[in-house]
């Protein structure tokens, strides 16, 4: 069974705690949504390999060490596209993929309308990246394309979740990862994180 991260640093939760607030506007959501992404880039990395290479300083030939693997993000569209910059900035080389999910409103069950990723992807670590790990639908349908595309090595990052999701997520997925800065209560009856942070996707672009 894949393992499930709880971030706990004091940054992470203050930002959380800015986020969260019902009253915050467009500009310092996004903002804040973006630096946690950031933050969370660190903890989800810590245990990529590297290799050796060789490199000249102005002083010396030396040894140092790369990333043994490409790093690809995959937000999940459309508030999955908060974080990738944040984890962008800490990963400047990594590609960008891109999937577009809806929920069908007969079935509820996620539809695909966009789908794009790098050649890369194949051997790359995976970064599926979405805010709210809700009750699950639509990691488990983006992994299940992630998987599809020949990608092995996944691992999903969200901002908040709860214990809905995550079940979800590991029964379909047992092999992947979960990095959450939250772990909140449960779901209501509308499918909603409580106590969460509302949508985020209309939160973050203003859509609300």
């Amino acid at each position: 069974m894949g393992k499930v991260v709880l971030f706990d640093h004091p940054l992470i939760k203050h930002k959380l705690s800015i986020i969260r607030n019902k009253d915050t506007d467009t500009k310092t959501f996004r903002e804040n949504v973006n630096e946690i992404g950031s933050l969370v880039t660190y903890e989800v990395t810590r245990d990529l390999k590297t290799r050796i290479i060789e490199v000249e300083t102005p002083v010396a030939k030396t040894t140092a060490e790369i990333l043994a693997k490409d790093v690809v993000i995959v937000p999940i569209l459309r508030a999955g596209l908060g974080m990738v910059d944040g984890i962008h900035d800490v990963i400047p080389t990594a590609k960008i993929g891109h999937i577009g999910l809806y929920r069908d409103e007969k079935t509820l069950e996620p539809q695909e309308y966009y789908l794009k990723f790098p050649k890369e992807i194949v051997e790359a670590t995976v970064l599926v990246v979405d805010p709210m790990l809700a009750t699950g639908g639509s990691a488990v349908a983006a992994i299940n394309k992630v998987k599809k595309s020949g990608a092995k090595d996944i691992r999903f990052v969200a901002l908040v979740g709860c214990p809905e999701g995550i079940a979800a997520l590991q029964k379909a997925h047992p092999d992947v990862d979960i990095y959450l800065a939250a772990l909140d209560e449960k779901l209501n009856e509308v499918g909603y994180i409580v106590p969460g942070l509302g949508d985020c996707g209309d939160r973050l672009f203003g859509t609300k």
